[in-house]
Parts: C-alpha cells; structure tokens; sequence
C-alpha cells in the first residue's frame, strides 16, 4: 500500500492542483488533504461529507467564579499575562492562554478547570476520484501536526476497509511541525517547485528535510517558462543531490480555468500540461511496478541521496 506526499518547500507552487491530477489519474486512491491549516483540495474535488469529528487537542484553563476566592495567584504566576480583571472573578483570555496549566496547579480552591480544547473538525468523505480524508483547523490553534497524524490513519483504515490500493496525500507547505508529520514513513515525496529564488530556496530546505528522513523524493517544476536561467539551476541541485526531475510544467492557462470550473487539470483539458503531469504520473507508478514499497527496489532510480 503506497503512500505518495505531494509537498512544497512554499505555498503557491500549484502542488495541490498536482495532487487533484493524481487523484483524477490514480483512479484506486484514498485522498488525504494534510493541509489542515488552510485546506484546499475540497475546492477542486468538491467531496460529499459522510462523517464529521470534533478534534481536541491541548488544553485550556477557565476560571470558576462560584469557587473563586480571589486571591489573585493565578494572574501573578501567569508568564503570559492571559488572566484579566473582571467580576465576580478574573477570566482567562483564550487568546493568551498556553495550556501551561501553572494556574491550575497554584491555585488555592482549585477554582480553575481545565479543559480539553476544541482545535477544529475532520472529515470523511466521498469525491468522484474515490474517498477523501481532510480537516480544517481553527484559526490560531493548534496541534496541527497531531491532526495531520490523525488523518493518516484514518487513510490507512479506509485502504484495508475499502481494499483501496494507495494513498495519495497533498501535504502541508513549509518544512514545520505538520510537514515533518506528514513526512514521517512515507513511500515518495513529489517536491512541486517554481523557478524563482524563494522556489529554489525552499526546495533546498525541503529536500534536506526529505533526506534527513531519508525519504525518496521526485521534483516537478512548475511554471518553469517564467525564468529558463532558475529552472536550470533547479535542474543543477536536484541532479546534485540525485533527485530526478519528473515533469517541468509551463506555465499554463488551463491551470487557472480547471479550477474556475471545479476540475483537476487532466480533467478538464488535454493539452501540453496535462500530458507531462500524465507523464509523471506514469513515472511515478513504474515505482511501484513488481515491488511492495519502493524503499525495497525502487528508490535508487528517483531520489535517495547518494551516500557519501
């Protein structure tokens, strides 16, 4: 059961009108949207919800007015400044509030509860591209990593249930918490980058994170007509590093209107585009082809760093 992320070391690269080409090639695919920050996939695949959790994470300190003696310990101990003045007791602003629990622990009449923290809501889905696993965190909370793990899993249950045979995740941007979550265990990392200095800046910082955890990784330039001089040196660090460039995509108009009408770009056209992603895709599944895991075989041809 292979597990193929689509990431970008920066948001805007186009990686998640990649993952919907996938999703809309692969046919037999589970689909996860890791992005829980600001997710969205659901724009292009337009998923029926079938099933909605509330997800908790951490926790948050209120202030019971009825067992409040108001001795005014919680607001002194408080690093943060989150306890406020108010009447009949302080209340905490939530705002401020890190969970850090000092409060609690110093309070005298234990006056002060702590309570699991409603961070955002995941979901279960069906899309015409086959089922769909993805979650909206609230704004400013977090856990986010924990939530990506969280979705994982339910993937892995929905592929032995549903006896689906891959699971094709469009990752997080950036190389924090949520992107390492991501990451972790994964078959193939598909780095969709732009030939710009940040879109070159941001691959080396990915693909260091990839081989840190020494993760096979593929490279698809996109919009690689805007600068042929960054899209060479693109090309120059991934052969460096033993990374394959699969696909450099131009920059394409039927982008834009596949998402105005709701449509993965193979779906919606069948131009230039739309043949490389066809392409990569191809490439990306020869991977796989007479192996469980291309860890086993496989990944020596596409993107482990060589030993040095």
């Amino acid at each position: 059961m292979p597990e193929i992320l689509v990431i970008s070391g920066k948001g805007g690269t186009g990686k998640t009108s990649i993952t919907a080409a996938f999703a809309h090639l692969a046919g037999d695919a589970v689909i996860c949207d890791l992005d829980v920050d600001a997710p969205d996939l659901h724009l292009l695949l337009d998923p029926t919800i079938r099933q909605r959790h509330d997800f908790y994470a951490g926790h948050e300190a209120v202030i019971q007015p009825d067992r409040c003696c108001g001795c005014d310990i919680c607001r002194q101990v408080c690093r943060f400044d989150a306890v406020r003045p108010g009447e009949p007791a302080p209340v905490i602003d939530p705002l401020r509030c890190e969970g850090c629990k000092v409060c609690v622990a110093f309070c005298p009449d234990n006056a002060i509860d702590f309570k699991s923290k409603h961070c955002g809501v995941w979901y279960t889905s069906d899309t015409r591209f086959g089922p769909m696993v993805h979650a909206q965190l609230f704004p400013g909370d977090e856990n986010s990593g924990r939530l990506v793990a969280l979705l994982r899993q339910r993937a892995k249950e929905i592929v032995k249930t549903n006896k689906k045979t891959l699971i094709l995740s469009d990752g997080p941007p950036g190389i924090g918490c949520p992107v390492i979550s991501a990451l972790s265990g994964v078959d193939l990392a598909v780095i969709v980058t732009e030939p710009t200095p940040s879109g070159l800046h941001d691959l080396e910082r990915i693909a260091s994170l990839c081989d840190h955890f020494s993760l096979p990784v593929a490279v698809m330039v996109n919009k690689s007509d805007l600068s042929a001089t960054m899209t060479r040196r693109i090309e120059v660090f991934c052969r460096e590093r033993n990374h394959r460039v699969i696909a450099s995509l131009p920059h394409d108009p039927d982008f834009v209107l596949a998402m105005v009408n709701g449509k993965a770009v193979t779906e919606y056209a069948d131009g230039y585009s739309a043949q490389q992603i066809r392409q990569a895709w191809d490439t990306i599944l020869s991977l796989f082809n007479g192996a469980d895991s291309p860890k086993k075989n496989s990944v020596p041809q596409i993107g482990r760093r060589k030993a040095s």
